[in-house]
């Protein structure tokens, strides 16, 4: 499955008088649009050199997961019919089941009735498990006492049956794989069936590589859309995972930022057309929970036109949205995109990964780290922990003057947060420390406590800058939020006299902060100020 690449989008503060220093930027510098939006840039060159970040989810247990896959209708069928094989069944050279057993098998699946006739769709199905399960080697052929081929139950077959989840989900993994490859097999549109034996060696060749191409194309597009669907489906609160197969098909056409014009309405059209019928094939795997598009949508009205497919930005009520399609992804399809993009090599991480060490650990962890979500990291960490004990560890590991120590304080204030009332007593030990001490008095103020003394200046102004200092590492100096922090700054009329102190407070992003206050705040006269104070704080190192 490809990964698909995304380009920082261009910010003030990355590039220009107020960047960080090159070592100071990390991973967690790049805001939430460019690490989890559906759109990358046009430029291919800056896409290729783009890192491809992949939100953590959460699986369910391999039990519950190994269940489900076993449940689905078409795995269940192909093991099924893998047992009925036993000993050994009849096939043709191409390891189909004879004529004489098709409608024996449609009637053991229960497809058919245990007497009468047998429906043709009933065979075609019976068919369709049977040649999963030989493309999943449930089956496997022989040569028959008499010399005509056989097919007969496989060794994987006893471990799968027992519900071993290792095994289940190994065969439910390369079950999808099979009908993702036959998803994608479109005929394009101008082939011609016929053409064979007649067509000459150019025409051949030339359809062959029409075909080619048409599949490529559908399968990058496959790709595309499953994992905007893992993306959403990370960050989607829970039973809200299901999309509207037009808003699917629009992340994948409009540009971020875009209203899409008359032009992408035909291309999102165009795209929920693709898409339908491959998405059906892979709700047949338990892949996806997928409703397609009403079939009346595109019935020809009296003069002869197809009903045109909506604008997927406008309103639309439930009933009406349905009939448009939608589309959700299930647990075992999370399951089945993260092996495909593990298999490529993408880092595809899982909730809770980096809350299995020591409090330090978690925060290092969160800072460090390009693709993850702090509040379920610490939520995950925080769980079965007895809360004072916790808030203490926490509070211990957020000390340090490291690079990326600001950004830990900021981390460890909200899971105090997290944890609330209980964390009160261990946040009250450290008023006095000129690390904690502000961010705790700020912290007890949030939680309507006013018994708060006021801190020393020193206190104020070292908080002040260190808070900066964590949005700066947090967000990559997001312009937006960076002016509005900035133009709260409790800058008097007299802005050189307190850029006069503020570029004194020891703290390793002292000059940073003032760069960056110079470079973003609107008044011209207090941003040449924090200019000014950022030279000498670079003069003083």
């Amino acid at each position: 499955m490809a990964g698909r690449r995304r380009k920082n989008t261009d910010n003030p503060s990355a590039t220009g008088p107020g960047a960080l220093p090159a070592e100071s930027l990390l991973p967690a510098d790049f805001d939430l649009a460019d690490l989890y939006g559906a759109h990358g840039s046009d430029d291919d060159e800056d896409q290729e050199d783009a890192a491809v970040l992949v939100p953590p989810v959460r699986l369910l247990p391999e039990t519950e997961l190994a269940a489900a896959a076993l449940a689905v209708p078409l795995v269940q069928r192909a093991v099924r019919l893998a047992r009925w094989s036993a000993p050994q069944r009849p096939v043709d050279e191409l390891g189909d089941l004879l004529d004489a057993d098709r409608e024996e098998a449609a009637r053991h699946l229960g497809l058919a009735p245990a007497e009468g006739e047998v429906a043709e769709e009933d065979v075609l199905e019976a068919m369709r498990a049977w040649s999963l399960a030989s493309d999943l080697e449930l089956v496997l052929l022989a040569t028959g006492d008499d010399g005509h081929r056989v097919a007969a139950p496989s060794d994987e077959l006893a471990p799968i049956e027992a519900g071993d989840p290792e095994a289940v989900l190994e065969l439910w993994l390369t079950a999808a794989d099979v009908v993702a490859e036959l998803a994608v097999e479109i005929e394009p549109l101008d082939a011609e069936p016929d053409a064979g034996e007649d067509a000459d060696e150019a025409r051949a060749e030339e359809l062959l590589a029409q075909y080619e191409e048409v599949q490529e194309e559908a399968a990058e597009l496959l790709d595309e859309a499953l994992q905007v669907l893992y993306e959403a489906t990370a960050f989607a609160e829970p039973g809200q995972e299901t999309m509207p197969l037009g808003v699917l098909a629009a992340l994948l056409v409009v540009p971020d930022g875009e209203e899409p014009d008359e032009d992408m309405l035909g291309d999102i059209t165009d795209v929920m057309v693709a898409l339908d019928p491959m998405l059906a094939d892979l709700a047949e795997i338990g892949l996806l929970d997928y409703q397609p598009i009403d079939p009346e949508l595109f019935d020809e009205d009296e003069d002869g036109e197809g009903a045109e497919l909506p604008d997927p930005s406008a309103p639309l009520d439930d009933e009406e949205a349905a009939r448009f399609g939608l589309v959700r992804l299930t647990p075992l399809g999370q399951y089945g995109i993260r092996q495909w993009l593990l298999e490529e090599g993408y880092d595809a991480p899982l909730v809770g990964d980096l809350a299995q060490g020591d409090a330090e650990a978690l925060l290092q962890g969160i800072a460090e780290a390009a693709n993850v979500l702090p509040e379920q990291e610490i939520r995950v960490w925080l769980d079965g922990r007895e809360p004072l004990a916790a808030a203490r560890e926490l509070l211990d590991a957020a000390r340090g003057r490291d690079r990326i120590a600001p950004l830990r304080r900021m981390l460890c204030q909200l899971a105090l947060t997290e944890l609330g009332s209980p964390a009160e007593p261990a946040v009250r030990e450290v008023l006095e420390d000129p690390e904690l001490g502000g961010g705790a008095r700020a912290w007890l103020v949030g939680q309507g406590h006013t018994d708060v003394v006021a801190p020393e200046r020193q206190m104020v102004l070292w908080t002040m800058v260190d808070t900066f200092a964590a949005q700066l590492l947090d967000g990559e100096g997001d312009a937006e939020l960076l002016r509005e922090l900035i133009g709260g700054l409790p800058v008097t009329d007299n802005p050189a006299s307190f850029f006069g102190e503020l570029w004194r407070v020891d703290h390793p992003y002292t000059a940073d902060v003032l760069e960056a206050v110079g470079e973003l705040h609107l008044d011209r006269q207090v941003a040449k100020e924090a200019r000014k104070a950022a030279f000498k704080a670079r003069s003083k190192k």
